[in-house]
């Protein structure tokens, strides 16, 4: 027990002394003025989405709340059951099958099980709408701890034909899911590949990641 919050603590320091230094160029904590890619918004709103399990979420525009580490962070991320980990659902197409999402914080299942709460309160409600392929936007993911891999796994079967696209994150984090065979199940755009996806339309996105791994598959 000693031993897991010593590992806690550390993990914290790191985390936040790494964030902060990437953010700013010296040890200033700047995570509330990250905010999730807006300029979709007129094309999808998760709060506005039946479908979404975040239909109806309410967001104050200048009070923080949720935290990561004590760090205050921008009210429009939302939180799925994680301590470090948040979310935006930036766009959803339930004819194509595909939904993009942008994460904020730690991915940790070491410690908090991330992938637990990310799989059973947010994929699976949107795979039992029919979405089978996912997106992951990585840029402001700023560590990552593994455990076992079967919920990966678990969620690379239940969306078969489907795919599930790691874009931008970092290069040290990429290794780390390699590492722990998670590479298996998630397709990550690797170094020197990284993808502008801001200029384009959400279903252009779709497409051209569509196109681009289905040819690394062979398909």
């Amino acid at each position: 027990m000693l031993f897991l919050e010593i590992k806690e603590k550390l993990l914290q320091y790191f985390f936040v002394t790494y964030f902060c230094i990437q953010m700013s160029g010296k040890v200033t904590n700047y995570m509330h003025t990250i905010e999730p890619f807006y300029r979709w918004r007129k094309y999808y709103i998760s709060e506005n989405d039946f479908n979404s399990p975040f239909f109806g979420r309410k967001y104050s525009q200048t009070e923080c709340s949720n935290t990561i580490y004590n760090y205050y962070i921008h009210p429009q991320w939302d939180e799925f059951g994680s301590e470090t980990l948040y979310l935006k659902i930036l766009f959803v197409d339930y004819n194509l099958a595909f939904a993009v999402f942008e994460l904020m914080g730690e991915w940790n299942d070491t410690l908090y099980n991330d992938i637990m709460y990310f799989k059973r309160d947010v994929l699976d409600f949107l795979i039992k709408k029919g979405i089978n392929k996912f997106i992951l936007i990585g840029e402001n993911v700023l560590n990552f701890h593994s455990s076992d891999d079967s919920y990966y796994e678990e969620w690379f079967q239940d969306i078969e034909p489907g795919w599930i696209v790691g874009l931008n994150f970092r290069d040290f984090i990429i290794k780390e899911f390699l590492n722990a065979g998670i590479g298996s199940y998630i397709l990550f755009n690797m170094e020197n590949e990284e993808f502008n996806w801001r200029i384009y339309s959400p279903v252009q996105v779709f497409q051209k990641l569509d196109s681009f791994f289905n040819k690394r598959l062979g398909y």
